[in-house]
């Protein structure tokens, strides 16, 4: 590779969808971009997430909302249910893709992944597996485009060198390589635990079904016509872990207290496989997400609990806006400082929020958390 190609080019580390969403953007701007992932396959958790509004927003900035939208299942509304089995409001979320067009969509995680890497490849990005960045070397500030060299010199797992105008940490909110850049960020464990199962989309669940209980919170997101996830989290939970045989039948004891529909759910997850449990953590990076030509995106910069579903739409977001601001400035710096100037009043908002509802949750304040819940969703429909 000659320097003024090398000065143009992206490595990305992490093919979740923020690495995968910044590649495709990046490339449909001229970058030449390559990823590389640690995980050896192309596995995801059997489960599913939400595509709020901001996520379909900025889905169509990539020309994918259609195609999410055709794979997964529409929604407009949130339906809470108190702890006695008592409808308690709903919520009309707003609609950004028009008035005839879902509010949102549930979509199961492997589907969203097959979309978003198939889109990356047609436009040229090369995900290599099995590889990480180990090493990131900034040897100067270039402009993109042009300059003798490649700002930023990268080594990977298996010894070799890239040579890169930019350089993406999208690996998770333990990111190693925001480390490599010399950012840190806190994680931090909020006493919860979410759960996830993929069961059966019963007839009645149209939209999102949120159950207030004594000790936690449950309920199910439709992903497709047939296939729907039950949530559940648990608070006052360590970080401990779960055999996978012991899975279902936990979730289903902690389902128990709960009235009316969850009995149906309850039945639902005894005979699922598809089971997970995970810690609810976030992060923010405070200060700048960039340190010469690499940048931090996704969850390696701003993890939000999954209370305001709302971190894959930031996620998509970063992808789309990155690649939109670098192309607006000449040097590669330039454009990374205006795309942090930008996201970080937004994604500071939804992380804290999200934190704030956690302890609405835990002190059995539900009906102050729904407020706020619909608050945030209004806030977060304001152009990104």
């Amino acid at each position: 590779m000659d320097s003024s190609r090398a000065a143009r080019t992206a490595v990305i580390v992490g093919a979740g969808i923020a690495g995968l969403t910044a590649a495709t953007a990046l490339a449909r701007g001229g970058w030449q971009v390559e990823i590389v992932e640690i995980s050896p396959a192309e596995a995801t958790s059997g489960w599913g997430l939400c595509l709020t509004g901001p996520s379909l927003r900025a889905l169509a900035g990539l020309r994918l909302a259609d195609s999410c939208l055709a794979e997964g299942h529409g929604m407009t509304t949130v339906t809470h249910v108190d702890v006695t089995g008592e409808p308690a409001g709903r919520i009309q979320l707003p609609r950004l893709m028009g008035a005839r067009r879902p509010a949102m969509a549930g979509i199961a995680r492997p589907v969203l992944h097959r979309i978003l890497h198939a889109e990356a490849a047609r436009c040229g990005v090369v995900v290599h597996r099995g590889l990480t960045v180990v090493a990131v070397e900034q040897t100067e500030n270039g402009r993109a485009g042009s300059g003798p060299s490649a700002p930023v010199r990268v080594r990977l797992t298996d010894g070799t060198v890239r040579q890169a105008g930019l350089v993406v940490a999208a690996d998770g909110i333990g990111s190693s390589t925001r480390s490599l850049l010399g950012l840190d960020a806190s994680v931090d464990y909020h006493g919860q635990m979410v759960w996830r199962a993929l069961v059966p989309r019963p007839p009645w669940a149209t939209g999102i079904h949120q159950f207030a209980g004594k000790a936690g919170t449950a309920g199910l997101v439709p992903l497709s016509g047939s296939l729907a996830y039950v949530f559940l989290t648990e608070n006052g939970a360590g970080q401990s872990f779960l055999p996978n045989a012991r899975l279902a039948p936990r979730l289903q004891q902690l389902l128990e207290p709960f009235p009316g529909r969850v009995e149906e759910l309850r039945h639902l997850v005894a005979a699922s496989r598809s089971v997970v449990r995970r810690p609810v953590r976030t992060t923010f990076l405070e200060g700048s997400w960039h340190r010469g030509n690499g940048v931090v995106i996704g969850d390696a910069a701003h993890a939000p609990a999954p209370q305001m579903a709302g971190g894959a739409a930031l996620a998509i977001e970063d992808g789309l806006l990155l690649a939109e601001e670098l192309g607006r400035h000449e040097s590669v710096g330039e454009g990374l400082e205006a795309f942090t100037r930008r996201r970080l009043q937004r994604c500071r908002t939804l992380v804290e929020t999200s934190v704030t509802i956690i302890g609405l949750e835990q002190a059995q304040r539900h009906h102050d958390a729904y407020a706020l819940i619909d608050a945030c969703h209004r806030q977060m429909a304001e152009p990104a």
